[in-house]
Formats: C-alpha cells, sequence, structure tokens
C-alpha cells in the first residue's frame, strides 16, 4: 500500500459494505431461526408418504441447513471487513500522526514515483536568515522513514491478509455456503500462516524431521484439524502425491530411528489429526483441492514408488481416512479405483491380496491391524459417510461377461456381483494381526460398520435424529440383501459376531419392514398396522427368522433389536389407541385385535430372538446369559430420551396425532414406561438363574415379552382414557402367547438347522 492510498483513503464504502453485512447477518439470522423452528420442525413434524417422503423432507433439510450455513458465512465475512476497517483507519491515524509530529520537526514526508522520502522544510543554511528553525537530525529524519515505512507495511499485510481470508472464504464452495466460522480476520489469517509452516514442515524429508518439529507438527493438526481453511491450504500445500509420501515415508522402518524410539506413542495421534484435518479438506471446492483429490485417486491402485512394488495410494491414503466426514463424491470415485485394484491384485475375486508380507511401513497405529489392507480403513471412511456407503454397496464388482469363478448356482453360467455381494460373501480377507498378535477382526467389523451406514443413512453408531429421511429404495434394497444373505449362510455372521451390534443396529431401523414380512399378509391391512415411510425393504419371513436368530446369538447385536422392537411395539399402541387418528390411518379392526396383532409380531420378534440367546449359551459358542442382561442395560443412556427407532422421522413415519413428541426426540411416554422395565429387569440379571437349560431360558423371555406388552397396552389404553384399560392386558399376553408359539414354530420350519434345540410350541 502506498502512502497517498492510506493518507487520502475514504472508508465511506467499506464502512457502508460492512454495515450492509452486518444488516445481512441480522436477516439471515432471523432466516435460520425460521428455517430451524418452522421449516425443519414443520416437516419433521408432517406425515409423509410417496415421493414426498422420499424426496421433500430431505430437501426441505438441506435448505434449512444452507440458511444456517450462509448465516456463518456472512458472519465470517462481516467480522474479517470489520477488522480489517477497523485496522486501515487505525493505520491512517497513525499516519497521519508520524506526517503531524515530523512537520513540527522541520521534517516533510513527500510521496515518489515508487516510495516516499522524508526531507527538510528549511536548508540548515537558512538559519542565519533569522528564521526559527526547529531543531532536527538525520537521527530523526531515519526515525520518521522507519515509522512511515512500518505503517504502511502493517497496512499492506493488514489489506492483503483481508484479501487473501476473503477469497479463500469464498472459494471454499462453488455452490451453496461454506459454514467455515471466523470471529475475525487474524484468527482466518493465522489459520493460513500456520497451514503454510506446517506444510513446510511436512515437506521436509522424513529422516531430517526432528522430534521437536513432529510435537510441532502434531500440535498443530491436532489444533487445526476442523479448520476449513486450514485444511485446504496445508493439503494443497502438500499435493496428493506429497500427503502420501508423507505418511509412507515417516512410517518407513528404520527411516529415523530416533523420532520413532521417542514419539512411537504419538503416531496414532498424528495419524488421527492428518486424517481429520484431510477429511475438512476434501469439503473444500478450491481449484486446488479438486487438483488434490484427482491425485489420490489416481494413486489408489498405483505403487508411489517410481520402480513399482507396495505400499499403494491407497493403502497409504486408507489410513488417513478413518476419522472424519470425507467428501462423498471423492470417497466414491477413490473407492472405485481402489475395487480396480482389488480386481486386478486378486484376478477378479479368485484368491487373496494385500498380505502383510516381510518388512513394511506401518501405516496404521490404531493397534486394530496393521493398515495394509486398504479396504479397512476405506469401510470405516464409508462408516461415517453413509451417502458414499449405500452408493458404493450397490456399484457393480464383476459383471457376468467379465472373466471370473462367481457361477449362478445350479448353473455352470457366470454371475454378476455387487461391492455388497463381493465383500459380505465372497471376498478371501487377508489375514492380519492386532498389536496383542491376536488376528485382526478390524475389516470385517469396518465393513459392517459401512453397512450400518450405507441401510440407516446416518454414521455407524449414532441414533437416528429426526432430521434423518426415510429409507431410499437403495437403503432399502441393501437392508433386504443383507437379511437374505445372511439366511442363505448364517456363518457369514455367526463366526464374525464382531458385526452383530451394527446389523442389530439395522434390524431395529427397519422394524416396520421386519413385522410386515413376518405377518404374512399379503391382501390385509398389515400397512396400517405397522406404517411405513418411503420404501420398503422387500423381506421374505424365512429370511427374518434366520437373520433374527443368528443377531439374537450376539448380546450387541440381541440388545439393540429386542430394546427397538419392545420400545417400537409401545409407540404402536400408543398410536393405535390414540381416538384423533385420522380414519384413513387407521387399522379397520378392533382395539382388541390391534392390541392382539401388535403384541403378537413383536412376540415373535422377541421369541425369535430368545432362541438365538439359547443358541449361543446352551450352543457351542457357550456364552454366558449375563452377557446379553449387561449389554441390554448398557443401551440405557443410549435410549434415554432418544427418538424412538420404531416410529420416528427417518425410520418410519411420522405418527401425526402423536407425533409431537417424537418428532422433538422425545420417547413417548408409553414407551419410555416399557423400556424402563426393560432395563430394570436387565439390571437385575433375569436371564442367569433361567440359563442352565434351554426350557428356563425360554420360559423367562416369553414372561418377560409378556410383561412388557402388557405395559404398553395398560398405558397407552390409560394415555388415552378408554374404557377397556382393564381388558387390554390380557389381549397383549394372547398376542404375546401367540407370538412365541408362531417363533418356535416358525424357527423348526425356516431355520431349524441353525439352532441345537427348539423351544415346544
Amino acid at each position: 500500500m502506498d502512502l497517498e492510498t492510506l493518507r487520502s483513503a475514504k472508508f465511506g464504502l467499506l464502512d457502508e459494505a460492512v454495515a450492509d453485512w452486518t444488516t445481512l447477518v441480522g436477516k439471515l439470522a432471523s432466516l435460520k431461526e425460521d428455517a430451524d423452528d418452522g421449516l425443519r420442525e414443520q416437516a419433521n413434524k408432517a406425515s409423509w408418504t410417496g415421493e414426498n417422503a422420499k424426496i421433500s423432507k430431505q430437501f426441505i433439510g438441506r435448505t434449512a441447513g444452507e440458511f444456517a450455513d450462509a448465516h456463518t458465512q456472512a458472519t465470517s465475512i462481516r467480522n474479517i471487513l470489520r477488522d480489517a476497517c477497523s485496522e486501515l483507519k487505525d493505520y491512517r491515524t497513525k499516519l497521519n500522526d508520524a506526517i503531524e509530529r515530523g512537520l513540527k520537526k522541520n521534517l516533510t514526508v513527500v510521496t515518489t514515483g515508487s516510495g516516499f522520502t522524508v526531507s527538510m522544510n528549511i536548508h540548515p543554511d537558512q538559519v542565519g536568515t533569522g528564521k526559527s528553525v526547529p531543531s532536527h537530525t538525520e537521527a530523526a529524519v531515519t526515525a520518521l522513514r522507519d515509522e512511515v515505512q512500518k505503517i504502511l507495511d502493517g497496512a499492506t499485510q493488514s489489506d492483503s491478509s483481508a484479501t487473501k481470508v476473503l477469497k479463500a472464504l469464498v472459494d471454499q464452495s462453488k455452490l451453496g455456503f461454506s459454514d467455515a466460522n471466523y470471529a475475525d480476520r487474524d484468527a482466518a489469517a493465522d489459520a493460513l500462516k500456520e497451514a503454510d509452516e506446517l506444510a513446510k514442515l511436512a515437506k521436509k524429508k522424513p529422516e531430517d524431521l526432528t522430534v521437536q518439529e513432529f510435537d510441532r507438527l502434531n500440535a498443530g493438526l491436532k489444533k487445526y484439524a476442523n479448520d476449513d481453511l486450514f485444511a485446504e491450504r496445508f493439503a494443497t500445500n502438500l499435493g496428493g502425491k506429497g500427503t502420501l509420501d508423507f505418511w509412507a515415508e515417516l512410517n518407513r522402518p528404520m527411516v529415523n530411528p530416533e523420532l520413532m524410539h521417542e514419539r512411537r506413542e504419538q503416531f496414532d495421534d498424528l495419524q488421527k489429526s492428518l486424517g481429520l484435518t484431510l477429511a475438512t479438506a476434501s469439503q473444500s471446492d478450491t481449484a486446488a483441492m479438486e487438483t488434490w483429490k484427482r491425485d489420490v485417486v489416481a494413486f489408489a491402485d498405483k505403487p508411489l514408488e517410481k520402480n513399482g512394488g507396495m505400499p499403494f495410494g491407497g493403502q497409504v491414503m486408507s489410513n488417513l481416512m478413518r476419522w472424519g466426514d470425507y467428501d462423498d463424491k471423492f470417497l466414491n470415485e477413490y473407492g472405485n479405483k481402489l475395487v480396480a485394484a482389488e480386481k486386478k491384485l486378486t484376478h477378479n475375486g479368485a484368491h487373496v491380496a494385500w498380505q502383510p508380507i516381510g518388512m513394511f511401513p506401518q501405516l496404521n497405529h490404531t493397534g486394530t491391524d496393521s493398515g495394509w489392507d486398504p479396504m479397512t480403513g476405506y469401510f470405516k471412511a464409508l462408516a461415517n459417510s453413509p451417502a458414499a456407503a449405500t452408493e458404493f454397496f450397490g456399484d457393480t464388482f464383476v459383471t457376468k461377461d467379465e472373466d471370473h469363478d462367481f457361477k449362478v448356482e445350479g448353473k455352470d453360467d457366470r454371475r454378476s456381483l455387487s461391492n455388497f455381494e463381493y465383500f459380505f460373501e465372497e471376498r478371501d480377507w487377508p489375514k492380519d494381526y492386532d498389536k496383542d498378535m491376536e488376528e485382526s477382526i478390524a475389516g470385517r467389523n469396518n465393513l459392517a460398520m459401512a453397512l450400518e451406514a450405507a441401510t440407516t443413512g446416518h454414521p455407524a453408531g449414532e441414533k437416528p435424529t429426526a432430521d434423518l429421511a426415510p429409507h431410499s429404495a437403495a437403503q432399502a434394497k441393501l437392508m433386504a440383501g443383507i437379511v437374505a444373505s445372511v439366511s442363505e449362510d448364517p456363518t457369514r455372521l455367526t463366526t464374525n459376531p464382531h458385526m452383530s451390534d451394527s446389523m442389530g443396529q439395522i434390524a431395529s431401523e427397519y422394524l416396520p419392514d421386519i413385522n410386515r414380512a413376518i405377518a404374512d399378509d399379503l391382501k390385509g391391512n398389515t400397512d396400517k398396522l405397522f406404517p411405513l415411510a418411503g420404501a420398503q425393504a422387500g423381506l421374505e419371513h424365512k429370511d427374518v427368522t434366520a437373520f433374527l436368530v443368528s443377531v439374537g446369538q450376539s448380546p450387541d447385536g440381541y440388545s439393540a433389536v429386542e430394546v427397538g422392537q419392545k420400545a417400537y411395539m409401545a409407540d404402536l399402541m400408543d398410536y393405535h389407541l390414540n381416538p384423533d387418528l385420522p380414519t384413513n390411518q387407521q387399522y379397520p379392526q378392533s382395539p382388541e385385535n390391534t392390541i392382539e396383532a401388535i403384541a403378537r409380531r413383536s412376540g415373535e420378534v422377541s421369541g425369535t430372538l430368545a432362541i438365538g440367546v439359547q443358541e449361543a449359551v446352551l450352543g457351542p459358542a457357550g456364552k454366558e446369559a449375563k452377557e446379553f442382561s449387561d449389554s441390554v442395560a448398557q443401551h440405557k443412556n443410549a435410549w434415554s430420551g432418544g427418538v424412538s427407532t420404531g416410529i420416528g422421522v427417518g425410520v418410519s413415519f411420522i405418527a401425526t396425532p402423536v407425533g409431537g413428541a417424537i418428532a422433538s426426540g422425545v420417547t413417548s411416554t408409553v414407551s419410555s414406561m416399557v423400556l424402563e422395565h426393560v432395563f430394570q429387569q436387565s439390571e437385575t440379571d433375569v436371564l442367569t438363574d433361567a440359563s442352565k437349560q434351554a426350557a428356563g431360558l425360554w420360559e423367562k423371555g416369553k414372561e418377560l415379552s409378556g410383561a412388557q406388552s402388557q405395559i404398553a397396552a395398560i398405558e397407552a389404553a390409560k394415555a388415552h382414557g378408554h374404557d377397556y384399560k382393564d381388558q387390554v392386558a390380557d389381549w397383549a399376553l394372547e398376542g404375546r402367547d401367540n407370538g412365541f408359539s408362531d417363533a418356535a414354530a416358525n424357527v423348526r420350519h425356516m431355520a431349524g438347522h441353525l439352532t441345537t434345540e427348539v423351544p415346544a410350541q
């Protein structure tokens, strides 16, 4: 910035811009509030059906989110402009003050073509003429020159840094708005500066990286991992291949013995912080970041070294993907390249690949696995990115026209395989080991978590929220595929029990679909008994039975479905006994038949799960019954005050008359009473005393299910003031009896090969 520009600067337009942005921030704050409390809340309370359930609600949720992002971005822009304006005004004042002080010392600041000079007003020879000349020295000239230059440098830095951060902020998103949030200009400028400095450290040869530099890199990435401007600048400074080279080279055996010895325990922190930083960066739409993504994708199926060999770029990058929410488009393009590498190295799935052999870089420091199989880390990334996961599992692995060994059952014809079918059913997994030298379960466990995200629409390990959209056709199709696959070969689950917690969560969010399937009612009114928004999973009764028996053998799988089913049953009774339910939503049967039908289907689910528990306790697995009680008890915190996974947005539907509490994320009073009984019984470990023989476990499960059904029916009748509240307990008990009888009969006929002993009806 030159002297005259600052000295004569008029800040009226900049003041107006700050004022306009402040006004805009206020209006966007109001719109954001209206979008959250009005648009989104009303959408969550509405009863969506048909295409509206699939499209409109989700669109409204995204639109409300855009208002929030717009408010955030406008606030950041206003803060940066305000800071810059205030600083430049301050520098102008300092400049004019310095010039005025110089005049008092007979010094004048004069603009030149390329800068300025400091000169004397009266030459020293004129002193004898009688004129009074202020005292001055050469030192004063130098001091004024330096002061003015320092002011101009500061003003230049203020102006240029504001320009930089504003441009970086606006460039973050091509469409819509960025959610980058900065309280002032300095915070944004500091983030960019730190990104430049840390990228320089990461570019150093790994053998030259000192312990102190490692510590600074680790601390800086941890601090700024979620900062949008920092993440984009750091990643793009390194470049796509540079990022891969950094992590690969840093982990090569003996490349930096001192660093590995002194900081081995901190490598996991650096891996996580680097991964989170790259996840944040991937959400940026800048041209430089698009180049970074293309480079990373290009190397996913290629060696990093010019002379070939491993690791491939995908083996490195997948280990940095275990944390954070990566851009969906990037994840799917990257996943396609990983699949291409998998197909090439396995000859289209004919044998194993990615087997750790000899000395190789330890690309993963979580302790769960070596990181040599790139699918392990990639599946963890999908577990955090539901939309990308749904798309990936629906894509084709091999077509029937390709050269492979997968045949149509009973024929010699090749069949096509989706990514789901290959990885869940057919893949020959490489053997890997955890930090305790136990065989690693991370690969299949992460696969299950990715499937959880893909079928439910939310990240694995989380509960559904009121904003969650109803299941899409792709999600429902994948759910049906999982159930059918486990039914076809239950060992896909039972020999990998660590997958069952995710399978149980999936099932708990498809309870309307499951209850419809086991009702065997093709032409009746089951759709009204078990209302459902969005796409229905096409489930077969026999497949559901085998699936529930298999899931029930895992404490975590059992508890997820059992607790979910009890809440769902309670909400259904509350819903159907509500006299304000619109006529077109009513189940056209008497209250007695309605209660009996709900309790019967719930009883069959619980009875089928109980047979799974029985098999786990009394069969070859030899599990303790207490494990199942403990797992149910552990669900209490997750369910307290949470959205019901039976009747709730995105999981089933909004029950209009009683939907307010559910839409707001509060479990209904009826389901709260039932769940309290469930958790109380689990805490007293009622299954242990009954676990010595099959009959004991079966009878205890039946007894508990009956009590819970009765509580639900009684509380629902009370809530709505019905005069038959003294009769509903008997109706519920009859339904429970029939449901458990159905479970025993159906397991015997549909899945008898899965159990050691099936209880008598």
